[in-house]
């Protein structure tokens, strides 16, 4: 017999096995039966009490079943070398590569195109740009395979299951190289040091099943016949021609901008702007897992989530990165910009976060005439005041939170993660007062829940402004085309429908399975 059974254990005992393996030996719904054979299928830490909880979830085999196999099955992919439908895919971030595994799954053959470099080359241009503090416009945190997440702690958590099947990815990227525990744990993560593989895992499946990826491939426009689009047009003069996946990225302005161009209608969509707030890792395990000593030895470092309404307008934390670092994120030069990353282990030194203040249409009326292009104009203008304050580099301002939130400038910056280094400043000076004023407010808020948070061993580190995209490509919700031109398909965070690796995933996914089924219901017509 299989079934699962729930425990609510200690640390030490989740850790262990055989310490498992005595509970379950006593457990009342087992009767007499023997435990043949038992794995963990689901594992979450509860920290809400002092005396902090795993809850796991246990399936066992007793009588006649002798093993537990797990719920992970690879998926088969079909050889798409010979001639086949032709999908072009735009973009090699998580929509995009999941699109082409899609296609692949569906008997279509996916086109990858990709204005950046490989990961592995990616991986040297980003230490290169932390050595020479030059940001390479192609090849950066944001854009190049794997887009703005493979460096970037690799967070798998969504709540995206309304929208597609979260246990498909999931299992897709165990299938490439990703740890099985992501399958099991309720918050699970791969880890910027881990996932970059796995990327280049799922590009030798791509091209090994007769696909194409296509690096340094940088599209700049849509081959439109009528209200129709035929394929892309690339700033080389290559044509690519099929239904088009666009899934460029939260990042990619220029696209916006020659979209406009040609007369795609676009809308202008809210986003959230703030900074990053690190503190020492010790100081959040302290205050999460109510213990001065901190975690111990058999919990993760800790994580946080928070959140509140200040005078209309969510203030929130962003991609909490446990034992992270800071990196630069701007993808041009003259812009700064910041976000967090985490190694598999989370084992440094500090906690970062975004901590960030919603905003909407219509909130900064000096930009109202810019159109769709309102709250990308402000984005892009707040990323060069912050670079011009910092004397044109990407050495950021940095203010401790303490400091921020009496309203005074910092004598001195702490000890920080960001390599390219910090100086003291005022955000009350660099932010807008209706984002500033709010984060204050949210601070003061988010100490009262817990206690010690708002510390001056915390620093805010600044801009953070790449939340998610400040421009949506809109589309028809049944068939997932745009509004007005057939064969196109806006997918992911940079046409504003996701948020993270899994939400985009699921919708490029999901824009791929339109595709096929517009093409095989035209089989059928014919």
């Amino acid at each position: 017999m299989i079934q699962d059974i729930a425990l609510r254990v200690r640390p030490e005992v989740a850790a262990d096995r055989e310490a498992l393996a005595s509970l379950l030996s006593s457990h009342a719904s087992l009767g007499r039966d023997a435990v043949n054979d038992f794995r963990i299928v689901r594992r979450s830490v509860d920290a809400r009490q002092r005396q902090v909880m795993v809850n796991v979830t246990l399936r066992v085999a007793t009588g006649t079943d002798m093993k537990v196999t797990g719920d992970y099955k690879p998926v088969e992919f079909r050889d798409m070398t010979a001639a086949s439908p032709t999908v072009v895919i735009v973009g090699a971030g998580p929509a995009g590569l999941f699109a082409a595994l899609r296609a692949l799954e569906l008997g279509m053959r996916p086109v990858v195109l990709e204005r950046g470099r490989g990961v592995d080359e990616r991986r040297l241009d980003i230490a290169a740009l932390c050595r020479t503090r030059t940001v390479d416009p192609d090849s950066n945190y944001c854009f190049g395979e794997g887009g703005a997440g493979a460096f970037s702690d690799g967070k798998l958590y969504t709540r995206s299951d309304k929208r597609g099947n979260v246990g498909e990815v999931l299992s897709l990227l165990v299938q490439h190289g990703a740890s099985e525990d992501i399958l099991i744990d309720a918050h699970p993560h791969i880890g910027s040091d881990r996932l970059p593989a796995v990327i280049k895992s799922i590009r030798q499946t791509i091209i090994d099943h007769g696909g194409e990826v296509r690096f340094s491939t940088k599209v700049n426009s849509l081959l439109i016949e009528g209200d129709e689009v035929k394929g892309v047009a690339t700033e080389s003069g290559e044509v690519f021609e099929g239904p088009v996946v666009l899934a460029t990225g939260h990042s990619a302005r220029d696209v916006y901008r020659w979209l406009h161009g040609q007369g795609v209608d676009l809308q202008a969509k809210g986003f959230a702007v703030g900074v990053r707030l690190e503190h020492p890792q010790h100081l959040i395990d302290t205050l999460q897992y109510h213990n001065p000593s901190g975690r111990g030895k058999w919990l993760p470092a800790a994580e946080y989530v928070f959140k509140t309404q200040v005078d209309g307008r969510g203030v929130y934390s962003f991609c909490m990165c446990p034992g992270g670092v800071i990196v630069p994120a701007a993808s041009a030069p003259g812009e700064l910009v910041v976000n967090g990353m985490s190694a598999s282990a989370r084992a440094g030194r500090w906690a970062n976060s975004g901590m960030v203040v919603e905003i909407r249409p219509g909130d900064f009326p000096e930009y109202s005439s810019r159109g769709v292009f309102e709250l990308l104009d402000m984005q892009e203008d707040l990323e060069r005041r912050f670079y011009e304050e910092a004397g044109g580099s990407i050495n950021a301002p940095a203010q401790v939170m303490t400091d921020f939130v009496a309203g005074r400038r910092s004598r001195a910056t702490l000890p920080t993660s960001y390599i390219p280094g910090v100086h003291s400043a005022r955000f009350d000076c660099l932010l807008q007062p209706f984002i500033w004023e709010r984060l204050r407010k949210g601070f003061i808020a988010f100490d009262r829940s817990r206690h010690g948070f708002l510390s001056p061993e915390a620093q805010l580190v600044g801009l953070e402004s790449r939340t998610s995209s400040p421009v949506r490509v809109p589309r028809d919700p049944a068939s997932l085309q745009h509004v007005r031109l057939k064969g196109l398909y806006p997918a992911g965070e940079g046409a504003g429908y996701a948020g993270g690796i899994v939400s985009a995933a699921i919708d490029g996914r999901r824009c791929v399975d339109s595709i096929a089924s517009g093409f095989f219901n035209e089989l059928i017509e014919l």
